[in-house]
């Protein structure tokens, strides 16, 4: 398949004191996930806004008094503190006297990590009760990594939260204060919103005290690339596009429809300087609703995974469609490819095939279908329809996880606490290392290996304190319940233990 490329600016902002940073990466057309994987163009430009059945807007003059008023006292004004930290640039420069001194370790110490020191960051963000005894639902990137979470009310009551879990793939996280009695917003069906109703974006942004704006929803099943900055080829994104003024600081904070329900978590804006300039991007409360679900139940979310790598049909080049055998006017989602021992591939589905509607629910675009799975746990079954040589075909798949199985994990494992790819040395690489086995740091994302150290890819870990670690099990086992450990393992082609 042709890949398509373009340099994206990606102006991401945690939340509203931090300010803006800028970045640069490039995205292209194929992407797999180990489950699914989307494969399209992003646009640029994007950047986190950090700091029942639902209507459509009435005809006529529209009054947002009572939902407003109604609304603003369950949006929560969050702060965080991440305390000073010094960290060990795990990156050795080779050592260039290795040859004539051995492994002398007054070298090694010379050329080995050097230290650096990140000082104390403070910022802000917004979050909204969702229960009386104090669950508070918000943005990952508002409490990541934070030391001190506080929580202000509308009425200026302050109370210390307790982060209860969070989720990069999803920019989700559930934060907890010690209250009774408190106001909450109830759960709306952002299944039923439409592009043009009415919405209104509640939340602290600038810092400024509890703001309200109102817009109309621009687009459904957004996709924009930022938590694949953050988690990778795991990310989930399906946003709900509105041109309500949202900014800075409004992270966390609710889009609400005009009966005053939960629609979605605003959570990002499109714009060249890092302030609102048009469109602002909420993720649906469907899809929060889920991970929440999890979080709170098990402590981490049960991800399930169709087990295929796709491409949205409307994507396929007229060459790609007549070499398929693919209709030009076709829509839905390309398989590229169905991973053996996937729940799609169990049920029938192959390359080639393309997938329309998830029980019943018609699909036009990846987004939709991340949409549709995300709601599911491992072991759920869903019905698929899809198409094959121009005859159309159904079947009965059923999740799993990305082992392969249908287990739940009842706690985060290793690759999600230290936010990393990770994967056991094979014994072939073991052996040529001189280790009897150890972890290979595939690919860092966000979490605590990226604050907080300047460990590279390709690292080996073959330690967890003083302990021996072989396997990605054994690195499991060897953090659980730990808040701090110290890491130890080698570079390949690099003297020393690190």
């Amino acid at each position: 398949m042709k890949l398509k490329q373009i340099l994206a600016t990606i102006a991401i902002s945690a939340v509203t004191a931090l300010g803006v940073i800028w970045g640069y990466g490039k995205f292209t057309k194929s992407n797999y996930d180990g489950g699914y994987g989307q494969q399209s163009a992003l646009p640029s430009n994007y950047n986190y806004a950090g700091f029942g059945n639902d209507s459509s807007a009435p005809p006529g003059p529209v009054d947002f008094t009572q939902s407003a008023q109604a609304a603003i006292p369950a949006v929560v004004h969050i702060k965080t503190k991440t305390n000073a930290k010094q960290v060990t640039n795990s990156t050795p420069r080779k050592n260039p006297f290795s040859d004539f001194f051995g492994d002398d370790d007054m070298f090694n110490q010379l050329f080995g990590g050097s230290r650096g020191y990140i000082p104390e960051q403070r910022a802000s963000g917004s979050g909204v009760l969702i229960s009386s005894d104090g669950y508070i639902l918000t943005n990952n990137h508002v409490v990541a990594d934070a030391d001190v979470v506080t929580v202000s009310l509308s009425n200026k009551k302050t109370y210390t939260a307790k982060v209860i879990g969070r989720d990069a793939a999803y920019d989700i996280a559930v934060i907890k204060v010690d209250a009774t009695n408190l106001p909450y917003l109830l759960y709306g069906n952002s299944d039923n919103v439409k592009v043009g109703q009415w919405v209104l974006a509640i939340g602290y942004p600038l810092n400024l005290e509890t703001t309200v704006t109102a817009g109309i929803v621009s687009a459904k099943a957004r996709t924009l690339g930022l938590n694949k900055q953050k988690a990778g080829n795991m990310a989930v994104e399906s946003y709900i596009q509105t041109d309500a003024a949202v900014n800075q600081g409004n992270s966390g904070g609710a889009l609400i429809d005009t009966e005053g329900k939960l629609i979605g978590i605003n959570s990002a804006i499109a714009s060249p300087t890092g302030f609102y300039s048009g469109y602002s991007y909420a993720i649906p409360v469907n899809i929060a609703q889920k991970v929440v679900d999890d979080i709170i139940k098990y402590g981490t979310v049960q991800r399930a995974y169709l087990g295929v790598s796709y491409v949205d049909a409307g994507d396929l080049s007229p060459e790609e469609k007549t070499k398929n055998n693919i209709p030009a006017e076709v829509t839905g989602i390309y398989v590229n490819e169905a991973v053996p021992d996937g729940g799609a591939y169990s049920a029938g589905i192959r390359k080639g095939d393309i997938i329309k509607s998830i029980n019943n629910t018609n699909l036009q675009s990846g987004a939709e279908m991340q949409d549709q799975i995300s709601r599911f746990k491992p072991g759920d079954k869903i019905n698929i329809g899809y198409i094959r040589n121009n005859k159309e075909m159904a079947t009965t798949v059923i999740l799993k996880n990305k082992s392969g199985n249908i287990s739940m994990v009842k706690q985060a494992e290793a690759m999600d606490k230290l936010g990393a790819d990770l994967a056991t040395l094979d014994e072939r690489r073991a052996k040529e290392y001189g280790v009897s086995g150890g972890v290979v740091v595939k690919r860092i994302k966000e979490g605590p290996l990226n604050d907080q150290t300047r460990m590279k890819d390709s690292f080996v870990i073959v330690k967890v304190d003083d302990k021996d670690v072989k396997t990605t099990d054994d690195l499991n086992k060897a953090i659980a319940d730990k808040k701090t450990v110290t890491l130890s393992g080698f570079y390949p082609g690099y003297d020393g233990l690190y």
